[in-house]
């Protein structure tokens, strides 16, 4: 299948990290996959990635996480749009937490730059700056907190609950950007 749109979660492989911050576009790409998903998750080494096949509303899509480490995530997306021949401005959407957005807000925007997020820096070094992404919230660290281990930490109850409820309103999100490409 050659996609219409690629979907890409941001995340670190690994089941050290599975349930930290730093996940929050794996566990959004999980939610698509159960809403949208065909198929199961096959890895596929030639994209650094894991990877299923998905169909939102007519679209086929394919769901990825890459599978390098968040730093080097545009590794694994360039190899996707050079396999595909996609055009990341209408055909890529990023889905990546933010510190920089107050815990459990969500902020789609079709282009712009990086922020603070590493991520989307590798991303946008492959890319540059014209593709969309959704970015989900997850509040400032505390004071005096390493960002790099607060990030990679796992969120308490309270937290995880106001990830959680964000994340099952992305697959109407999702749909009704897809609504609009068509």
């Amino acid at each position: 299948m050659k996609p219409s749109l690629v979907i890409i979660g941001l995340g670190n492989s690994g089941k050290s990290y599975e349930k930290t911050r730093h996940n929050a576009g794996f566990w959004a790409l999980d939610a698509l996959s159960e809403a949208f998903g065909e198929g199961k998750w096959a890895d596929k080494q030639k994209f650094i990635a894991h990877i299923q096949e998905a169909r939102i509303v007519t679209v086929p899509t394919l769901l990825v996480k890459p599978q390098t480490y968040m730093n080097l995530s545009g590794n694994s997306v360039r190899k996707i749009v050079d396999f595909f021949k996609l055009d990341p401005s209408n055909q890529i959407l990023v889905i990546s937490d933010d510190i920089d957005l107050p815990l459990g807000d969500v902020r789609l925007r079709k282009k712009g730059g990086p922020g603070t997020h590493n991520g989307l820096k590798s991303v946008c070094e492959q890319l540059g700056e014209n593709y969309t992404r959704i970015r989900i919230g997850l509040g400032e660290s505390p004071a005096g907190t390493d960002l790099a281990n607060w990030v990679l930490s796992v969120p308490p109850a309270e937290e995880k609950k106001v990830l959680d409820a964000v994340i099952a309103t992305l697959p109407d999100m999702v749909k009704e950007f897809v609504h609009g490409k068509e």
